[in-house]
C-alpha cells in the first residue's frame, strides 16, 4: 500500500512538473476581445510590436491630451487587454497615454507564453514607447497587475522608468505556489521564478505597492514583503475588495492616490 501511494505521489509530481505552465498561464480564459477603447469614448491605435525572437504582439495605444507621460501596462495571467480598458481611461484622466500589451499567446498576439517570453515582450513594448513614440525613459510609468507586476518589475529593474506600480503582485511564483499547494514540494518542482522580490530591490525609480488585505489569491503578506524590499522613495496603498475586484471597490480613492504618487514621481524626475 505504501509503495502504491509512493508511486502515485511520484506520478503526481511528474505530472505537475511537466504541466505547470497550465497553472501559471491562462491565455484561453476569456480569450476573445469583448470591446475596444472606443466603447469608453477613448481614441486608440491598433499596434503590432515585434519582439527580438520574432513574435508579434497585439497592443492598443491610447493617447492623452497634453500628456505628462505614458503608462506601460502589463496584465495578469488571464484574459486580454479588452478587460483592462479601464486602466487606459484612468491613466488618460491623469494625463498619461497608455500602452496596453498582450503577452505572446494571449489575445491576438502570436506564440505561446513563457517566463522568458514575457520578459522579451516587456522589453519590446518598452522599446516601442521609446523608439516609435519618442518617449524618454523618465516619462514612462510601468504598471503591472498580479503576474504583470512581476513582468513590470523586471523591466523597471533593468531600465530607468519614472515610476513602478505593483498592483496585487506576488513575491515569486515558488512563494505563492508553496502556499497554495502545501502538499507539494513546489520550490523543488517550479520551473518558473517571476522573482518580484529580488527585482524590486534593484529598482531605483519610485515604487507604489497596492494591495488589498482581502485579496483571495495573493496574500497581503506578499505586498508587505515587496514594500519592505523596495528602495526609497516608496509608498504603500491598501485597498478593499478581492484580487480581481479590489480596484473597483475603491476606485475614487485609488485613482486619487495614484495621481498624487505620479505627481511626486514626476517632480522627482525633473
Amino acid at each position: 500500500m505504501i509503495l502504491l501511494l509512493g508511486l502515485a505521489y511520484g506520478a503526481l509530481l511528474g505530472f505537475v512538473y511537466f504541466t505547470q505552465g497550465g497553472l501559471v498561464y491562462f491565455p484561453n480564459m476569456a480569450r476573445e476581445h469583448i470591446a475596444t477603447p472606443a466603447i469608453q469614448g477613448l481614441p486608440y491605435e491598433d499596434v503590432s510590436i515585434r519582439t527580438d525572437d520574432g513574435e508579434t504582439l497585439h497592443a492598443w495605444w491610447v493617447p492623452a491630451e497634453s500628456p505628462r507621460g505614458a503608462a506601460l501596462v502589463f496584465h495578469g495571467n488571464a484574459g486580454n487587454i479588452s478587460h483592462r480598458i479601464d486602466y487606459a481611461r484612468m491613466f488618460r484622466g491623469l494625463g498619461y497615454g497608455t500602452l496596453l500589451v498582450e503577452y505572446r499567446g494571449y489575445g491576438k498576439s502570436t506564440g505561446a507564453p513563457s517566463e522568458e517570453g514575457t520578459y522579451r515582450d516587456a522589453l519590446a513594448s518598452w522599446r516601442w514607447l521609446m523608439e516609435t513614440r519618442g518617449l524618454p525613459p523618465g516619462d514612462i510609468v510601468v504598471f503591472g497587475e498580479s503576474l504583470g507586476g512581476a513582468v513590470a518589475c523586471w523591466v523597471a529593474a533593468r531600465e530607468k522608468p519614472r515610476a513602478l506600480v505593483l498592483a496585487s503582485t506576488f513575491t515569486s511564483v515558488p512563494d505563492l505556489g508553496a502556499e497554495v499547494y502545501r502538499f507539494l514540494p513546489v520550490r523543488l518542482l517550479s520551473r518558473f521564478k517571476y522573482d518580484t522580490l529580488e527585482c524590486v530591490s534593484k529598482v531605483t525609480a519610485p515604487v507604489l505597492v497596492v494591495h488589498s488585505p482581502r485579496d483571495d489569491i495573493v496574500p497581503y503578506a506578499h505586498a508587505e514583503r515587496l514594500y519592505g524590499a523596495a528602495n526609497e522613495p516608496k509608498e504603500f496603498l491598501g485597498i478593499a475588495g478581492g484580487h480581481n475586484d479590489g480596484f473597483l471597490h475603491t476606485r475614487a480613492e485609488w485613482v486619487k492616490a495614484l495621481g498624487a504618487f505620479l505627481e511626486r514621481a514626476q517632480r522627482k524626475a525633473m
